[in-house]
């Protein structure tokens, strides 16, 4: 007789490993490896049956009723890439407190007062229905077509949607639904597969587009199993400094538009607005030039966005220096000290450096290298920089300023703004009128360059 196969999978994360473990190699959780049976099913010759619709040469589909359709909001819509198109599944995810359920009654109100695409159902287990009445009352959001119910069965959210007909359903939040028909308590693997797996299915039978709330690890990744991901059409990261009005919805995953694209939001004590217009939030105005600051140009999607980088360097009496990064990517902070100490004659190694951005913007792009480098060296020789000047350009271990996309967009922004002077990698490409762009090859170029621009 053969032997039963075992295998052990996590309840956490869904990794399946060979043997037992007291800590999941994938999530680092203590004891959520399980002990399963062998659950594949027999290879088999499957039958070729009738197909539900014939298939049909590709320019005959009609794509009239796939348009995407406007949520109210220009920001959460400019992410979509226009709106929510029909039977999609929208997954949003943020750490507690972010602003989601606040931004998601926002939606909820605006489809149901467009009164041409159906009422709007929001469904919340983690709340009661007054819990959530109270917030929509504060925020001003309320619509005779906003229904509301809060369940955590799945099969009790399907017959809400039986009943209402809803043109939009918000599922707040997919951790706190428990599907019958599965075995785990809610928010686990098994559950949160199952629950998702329900909803797709409803989305894409009636043409429903369906938002789901997802929560966050402490590392900051969607929690659940990675299939959760790969199940839904959008996946939308909700970022915030909880010290900060400044809110972010991030496009990580859209299959109907750009998955790079972000939308900028200010939370007040009535609601949530959106910012068309984020560049000026990112940058410090100071009345006089201060050493250690630097205008960079970043690209988020199709948004240029102006950001300051500030550097503080002082000199320390601890064996090793301290090195803090807020909004910067550290290892390339890292690498740039690296090559102002070889290629620019700067010696950090006695000296505390503190780099960060201003606004709560998060920059991870290489065309901020060059912005760095110039904060770096104003803050160690306390020398400023021109308030005027932007610097845009990655750069490289041997000391190069490599070149970047979209240099022209970038300074188009700048310009706008009231920018005079740039420095840019060699060979731009066209380049917008009102502003001097100095070329720079390499880092000591850069440095040189600065010194030509007046500080006033």
């Amino acid at each position: 007789m053969a032997k039963k196969a075992i295998s052990y999978r996590c309840a956490e994360c869904g990794l399946e490993v060979a043997k037992w473990v007291g800590r999941c190699p994938e999530c680092h959780a203590w004891g959520t490896i399980e002990e399963r049976g062998d659950t594949r099913p027999a290879i088999a010759r499957v039958a070729a049956g009738a197909p539900s619709a014939p298939a049909r040469p590709i320019g005959e589909v009609d794509v009239e009723a796939s348009r995407a359709r406007p949520t109210g909001v220009s920001e959460l819509d400019r992410v979509l890439g226009g709106g929510l198109v029909p039977g999609a599944v929208v997954l949003l995810a943020g750490e507690p407190g972010v602003g989601k359920s606040t931004l998601l009654l926002e939606v909820a109100y605006r489809w149901a007062a467009g009164e041409t695409a159906g009422p709007a159902l929001y469904v919340t287990g983690e709340e009661s229905a007054g819990q959530v009445r109270l917030r929509a009352e504060r925020t001003g959001n309320v619509h005779d077509r906003m229904y509301l119910a809060a369940e955590s069965d799945l099969s009790a959210l399907l017959g809400h949607v039986d009943d209402v007909k809803p043109g939009v359903l918000i599922v707040d939040s997919v951790q706190t639904m428990a599907s019958p028909q599965a075995e785990g308590a809610p928010g686990g693997v098994t559950q949160v597969r199952a629950v998702a797996a329900g909803l797709v299915a409803l989305a894409k039978e009636r043409g429903l587009p369906v938002v789901l709330v997802g929560h966050v690890t402490k590392e900051g990744s969607v929690a659940g199993p990675r299939l959760l991901e790969h199940l839904v059409d959008v996946v939308l990261h909700f970022e915030g400094d909880r010290h900060s009005t400044l809110r972010m919805v991030r496009g990580v995953k859209n299959r109907f538009g750009a998955a790079d694209e972000i939308g900028c939001f200010e939370l007040r004590d009535d609601g949530i607005v959106g910012v068309p217009d984020p560049s000026g939030l990112f940058l410090n105005r100071h009345a006089e030039a201060v050493p250690g600051t630097a205008v960079t140009v970043t690209v988020e999607g199709k948004r240029p966005l102006l950001g300051e980088v500030q550097a503080l360097v002082a000199d320390t009496t601890l064996a090793q220096p301290r090195r803090a990064v807020s909004g910067l990517d550290s290892a390339r902070v890292g690498m740039v000290l690296a090559v102002l100490d070889k290629r620019g004659g700067m010696v950090f190694g006695k000296k505390d450096v503190y780099t960060a951005t201003v606004g709560g913007m998060k920059v991870t792009e290489p065309a901020v290298d060059l912005a760095i480098a110039l904060a770096l060296w104003s803050g160690f020789r306390d020398e400023a920089l021109s308030p005027r000047l932007v610097a845009i350009g990655e750069v490289g271990l041997a000391g190069e300023v490599r070149r970047v996309t979209g240099v022209g967009r970038r300074l188009a922004e700048a310009v706008r703004l009231g920018f005079t002077h740039a420095l840019v990698p060699p060979d731009p490409g066209p380049l917008p009128d009102g502003i001097r762009v100095l070329e720079v090859g390499d880092v000591g170029s850069a440095l040189n360059a600065v010194r030509h621009v007046p500080v006033r």
